[in-house]
C-alpha cells in the first residue's frame, strides 16, 4: 500500500470548493499515492463521488484523515480536524495565517507539517501553483457578474428606435489579477471602464484591455511597487491627493469594484461614506476585500447593504466560491503541481526538500514548531494585527474634495483618465 492522500469535505458551510478534481486525483495516483476522497467532498463544486471513483479514488469518511500522509484542503484545518490527523502529516491549504497566530500554534502543537499556499513565491517555476492568481481571476470575473445583477440595468450602450440606453460607467480600484479580470469582463459586457492603482506598471495593462487609467502620477507613484509585484502602502500625502482625484470620479460612476489588499494587513479604506453618498441612486459598489476589513466604508461581510441614498454595497464572502465548479478545478491543479515537486520519482513517496525555495516560502509548521519566519514567535507572543488606516486618513472626504477643485483649478492633482 502506498502513501495516502486524503481530500476532506470542507466543514465551513460557506465553502463549496474542494481541493481535488477527478483529473488531479488520477494524477496523484500516478505519482504513487492512494487517494481517498471523503464522501460528498465535491458536491458543492458539481463533482459527484462517482466521478472520483471512476478514476480510482476511494470514497471514504472523515476519520480516514488519521491514515493520511498528505491532506489537501481548501481552508485551514479546524481544531477538531487537527485532532484527527496523524503527527507528521503534510497538510496543504489556504491557511490565512495573518492575525490567526493561535491557529498556527495549534497546527504546530498537532505535529503536522503545514503549508500555506498563498505564500507561494511569484516566480516562473511556481506560476502553476499560484492560488492567489487562480482564485483572484475568478473573483474579478464574479465581481462584475454580481455588480451587473444588482445594477438591474443594461451594461452596454444600446441604440434602438425607442431611444439610446447609455453604457454603464464602471470604475475598478486596484488592478491586480482580480482587477484586470474585472476590467476585461466589464468591457466584454459593454461597460465604459476606468481603473486606478498605485503601481505604474499596470497603466499599460489597463489601457491594453480598453480601459482608461486614473492616477496621480508623481514621483512616489513611480516607485510604488514591491519587488514581489505587490502594491506598496502609500504615504498619507499621496493617499490624500489620489483620493481628491478619485472622489469626483466616483460620483459619476454607476459601478465601482474595489480589489485592494496588502499582504499581512487589513484592507486599506479606499471609498469613504461621503464618496458613497455622492453616487447616484441605483449605483453599485462591490467590495472584494470585505473579508479583510473591506475597502469601502459601510460594507458588511456577507451582505448587500442599501444606503440611504440608494447605493448598493455588495459584500459577498468567498467570491471565488460563488463559481466553485471553476474555482475548484484551478485550485486542484495548483495543489497537484506543488505536491508533484515534493515527490521522489524513484520511490514514489513524499520527500519534502526543506531547502527548496518553494518549501521554505510556504511551510508554516514542522516538527512541532512554527517555522515560518513571519510567525516563528506565534506560540510565545501572539501577534496583534495592525489596525486598518481609517478612511478619514486614507481617503479624502468627497464633499470637501469637490469645492477645493472648484475654488482653485490649479491645485487639482494631475492625473490621467
Amino acid at each position: 500500500m502506498g502513501q495516502i492522500v486524503f481530500i476532506p469535505r470542507e466543514l465551513d458551510p460557506n465553502e463549496p470548493r474542494v481541493a481535488a478534481s477527478p483529473e488531479t486525483a488520477k494524477r496523484l495516483a500516478g505519482l504513487g499515492f492512494d487517494v481517498i476522497v471523503e464522501k460528498g467532498a465535491g458536491l458543492g463544486s458539481r463533482i459527484p463521488d462517482q466521478d472520483f471513483a471512476a478514476v480510482g479514488a476511494a470514497i471514504g469518511k472523515a476519520t480516514d484523515a488519521s491514515k493520511a500522509d498528505v491532506v489537501l484542503k481548501v481552508r485551514r484545518p479546524t481544531d477538531a480536524e487537527l485532532k484527527g490527523y496523524k503527527s507528521g502529516a503534510a497538510v496543504i491549504a489556504i491557511m490565512d495565517p495573518y492575525g490567526n497566530d493561535a491557529a498556527v500554534a495549534a497546527m504546530a502543537k498537532a505535529g503536522i507539517t503545514a503549508f500555506s499556499m498563498e505564500f507561494m513565491p511569484r516566480i516562473t517555476r511556481a506560476q502553476v501553483m499560484d492560488v492567489l492568481s487562480s482564485q483572484a481571476n475568478l473573483a474579478g470575473y464574479q465581481a462584475v457578474i454580481d455588480a451587473a445583477a444588482e445594477y438591474d440595468r443594461a451594461l452596454p450602450m444600446m441604440m434602438t428606435a425607442a431611444g439610446t440606453v447609455p453604457a454603464a460607467k464602471t470604475f475598478i480600484m486596484g488592478v491586480g489579477v482580480a482587477g484586470l479580470q474585472a476590467i476585461a469582463t466589464a468591457r466584454r459586457l459593454g461597460a465604459v471602464v476606468t481603473a486606478t492603482d498605485v503601481r505604474p506598471a499596470v497603466k499599460e495593462q489597463v489601457q491594453s484591455l480598453g480601459a482608461k487609467f486614473l492616477a496621480v502620477e508623481d514621483e512616489e507613484f513611480k516607485a510604488a511597487e514591491t519587488a514581489g509585484g505587490y502594491a506598496k502602502e502609500m504615504s498619507k500625502e499621496y493617499q490624500a491627493k489620489q483620493a481628491a482625484l478619485t472622489a469626483e470620479h466616483i460620483a459619476k460612476q454607476d459601478i465601482v469594484i474595489t480589489t485592494a489588499l496588502i499582504p499581512g494587513r487589513p484592507a486599506p479604506k479606499l471609498v469613504s461614506a461621503a464618496m458613497v453618498a455622492s453616487m447616484k441612486p441605483g449605483s453599485v459598489i462591490v467590495d472584494l476585500a470585505v473579508e479583510r476589513g473591506g475597502n469601502v466604508e459601510g460594507a458588511v461581510p456577507g451582505k448587500v447593504v442599501t444606503t440611504e441614498n440608494g447605493v448598493k454595497i455588495v459584500g459577498h464572502l468567498n467570491v471565488p466560491g460563488r463559481v466553485a465548479a471553476s474555482a475548484s478545478l484551478l485550485y486542484a491543479k495548483n495543489l497537484y503541481a506543488f505536491v508533484e515537486t515534493m515527490v521522489d520519482k524513484t520511490s514514489k513517496t513524499l520527500a519534502i526538500k526543506r531547502d527548496d525555495e518553494l518549501v521554505k516560502a510556504t511551510m508554516l509548521t514542522d516538527g512541532g514548531r512554527v517555522v515560518h519566519p513571519n510567525f516563528a514567535k506565534a506560540a510565545e507572543e501572539p501577534r496583534t494585527e495592525p489596525a486598518a488606516i481609517p478612511a478619514t486618513t486614507l481617503v479624502a472626504d468627497a464633499a470637501d474634495a469637490k469645492p477645493a477643485a472648484k475654488k482653485k483649478a490649479a491645485a487639482k492633482p494631475k492625473g490621467t483618465a
